[in-house]
């Protein structure tokens, strides 16, 4: 899971700067050329949308996700670990199982009819950007067991 991590926290910030680079491309082109192009848009979309499916799990790996600090923070190490398990365990791992689960048809339906833009000029790859959705799940689960298993050891060395 770290390696993959790795090529998550490498990939993002492309992504991001991709991201501005086509979003100032398009608004220079809109406001002084009257141009534009739907298809331009999207890409900043999909940008936009795989940045943070994928960060999703980084973010939690090093634990970086919003809590409740005010309770957390003061916490001692075992505690955290504790709240850490618990969470991954009963909240996380069966959030990310249903909504894994509620989106394969979704996804499915999509790479069936190889669904595209519903704008003229758009891209025609709206199944890769669906995708992306059960695959920030599957990211998340693993990450969630990545947590368990750390949270396991503090407890038992703590």
């Amino acid at each position: 899971m770290e390696r993959l991590n790795r090529f998550i926290v490498h990939t993002v910030p492309w992504l991001t700067l991709g991201m501005v680079l086509v979003t100032f491309t398009v608004v220079i082109l809109r406001y002084l050329f009257e141009r534009g192009w739907v298809w331009m848009q999207e890409i900043a979309l999909y940008m936009h949308a795989f940045t943070f499916l994928l960060a999703a799990s980084y973010t939690l790996s090093r634990d970086e996700h919003v809590r409740v600090d005010i309770l957390y923070r003061p916490m001692d190490v075992r505690r955290k670990a504790l709240v850490n398990l618990l969470g991954s365990a009963l909240l996380l791992i069966p959030c990310c199982a249903v909504l894994f689960y509620q989106s394969l048809p979704f996804v499915a339906n999509s790479w069936a009819v190889l669904e595209g833009s519903q704008d003229g000029g758009g891209l025609e790859a709206v199944y890769l950007l669906k995708t992306a959705i059960p695959l920030c799940f599957v990211l998340l689960f693993l990450q969630a067991l990545a947590i368990i298993h750390h949270s396991v050891q503090t407890l038992r060395t703590q």
